[in-house]
């Protein structure tokens, strides 16, 4: 078992990289002085990655939420439901699904190796039955009606619907109640069978544990078949938008809004263009900067407005979401800035402070191994070595962010989603 030591010196850490002889990757940071341990053992899978090819040639196109009725399914087996194993030793455990990933976890403060042991015992023995999907059918469908009321998220998935033509991300991450009747037991051993596989897999663990420890528990425990991964066949997706603007109503009385800056992605972004594009939006209509001072005072957004890169193995948009009744507004006050930064640049006492608030709250997350364990996983999913984005910030400058702007917030490319409210269609 090769395990490579890295270390960095300003912050004075050291993590450990180990590539187990089944594939996977291990990335360990021990923090003696700590009482409490967080793992997290994730699969580069996601609901975006619908079509694929197994490696005996079998092709798949899996119902819209499969990966996240997988990772519920996961959690059961002939025996018992993990969340009780897992309670019986003081662990809180947890799993999610995102667009590109799926991932299991677990936080305690004493029997951290006995835990472990659970995680990768139940995430390596699926278990799938007739009865026990049509049961979880009923469950997640009750989930995903809980979602369809949040206004928030319908913003958000209204705006990746109007950005997106084929790419799954268009689609919502639980599937629909239709989608999921159509899940079978064979569809979820053959995602299993594609994406649970060692080399397509990230176990990160940090806190009072032992490197040599962790190793030897991954070789006790780590039952996977030999087989290589499913290979993804993603759709080729257009740069221009699907639709310019989408309204949905809702009952609500603040409406919602989502817009956003879609990208060519026929890839993931580097982490240098990651790191630009956020220092970008917080230059442009972060809590810092004059814009959003403006629009506070004016009563346009509260303090719910946030801004996100959004990227993944096929698709890169840049993301803005709030509560107002003047979503168009904001984004066309948000459009004007930008290009008046163009004319006149970047203020640099500005860049400084964001810069600063920036590298300070990254510094500050290495106190919490929840922070820790999360950022190694993203690092592995991203691309990039775990010390690699702190290098960065210590590195960029007002002239590498400013030419980054000349390719950002393309208009041609930009759509926005409202939610409003029912009485406000009727209105109109």
């Amino acid at each position: 078992m090769d395990i490579k030591e890295i270390s960095n010196d300003l912050l004075g850490e050291t993590y450990y990289e180990i590539r187990h002889a089944s594939g996977l990757k291990i990335l360990v940071l021990p923090k003696e002085d700590y009482k409490t341990t967080y793992a997290l053992f994730g699969t580069k899978f996601g609901s975006a990655d619908n079509c694929f090819v197994l490696p005996d040639g079998r092709q798949f196109r899996l119902p819209d939420g499969t990966a996240h009725f997988l990772e519920h399914k996961l959690f059961e087996s002939e025996e018992k439901d993990a969340f009780e194993k897992f309670a019986q030793t003081g662990a809180r455990a947890n799993a999610y699904t995102s667009f590109d990933r799926t991932c299991y976890l677990f936080s305690c403060s004493e029997n951290v190796y006995e835990n472990l042991e659970s995680l990768l015992d139940f995430v390596s023995e699926p278990y799938f039955t007739e009865a026990t999907v049509q049961k979880e059918q009923g469950i997640i469908g009750q989930e995903i009606k809980m979602y369809c009321d949040n206004p928030g998220w319908q913003a958000m998935m209204g705006l990746f619907e109007a950005l997106y033509h084929r790419c799954a991300v268009n689609t919502d991450i639980a599937g629909s109640v239709e989608s999921i009747a159509t899940i079978t037991p064979e569809l979820l051993y053959a995602a299993y069978e594609g994406f649970y596989v060692p080399s397509n897999m990230v176990l990160c663990v940090c806190g009072h544990v032992e490197v040599e420890k962790i190793a030897a528990i991954c070789d006790a425990h780590i039952r996977f078949a030999d087989r290589l991964p499913a290979t993804l066949q993603l759709p080729e997706e257009p740069l221009q938008v699907k639709e310019k603007r989408v309204v949905c109503t809702m009952p609500v009385t603040m409406p919602m809004f989502a817009f956003g800056y879609k990208e060519q992605s026929n890839g993931l972004k580097s982490l240098k263009e990651r790191i630009e594009t956020i220092i970008l939006n917080q230059i442009i209509i972060g809590t810092m900067s004059p814009l959003y001072e403006a629009l506070l005072e004016e009563g346009l957004i509260g303090e719910d407005f946030s801004s996100e890169y959004f990227t993944g193995r096929n698709y890169a948009a840049i993301l803005f979401t709030g509560a107002s009744e003047n979503g168009e507004l904001i984004q066309q006050r948000f459009e004007a800035e930008v290009e008046r930064v163009r004319r006149e640049g970047i203020d640099r006492a500005l860049f400084d402070c964001v810069m600063k608030d920036m590298y300070g709250t990254m510094i500050k997350s290495f106190n919490a191994v929840e922070d820790i364990a999360s950022e190694m996983m993203e690092s592995e999913i991203g691309g990039y070595g775990f010390f690699e984005e702190l290098a960065l910030y210590q590195s960029l400058t007002v002239e590498d962010i400013e030419k980054r702007l000349q390719t950002k917030y393309n208009t041609e490319y930009a759509a926005i989603s409202l939610i409003v409210p029912q009485e406000a269609e009727a209105k109109g």
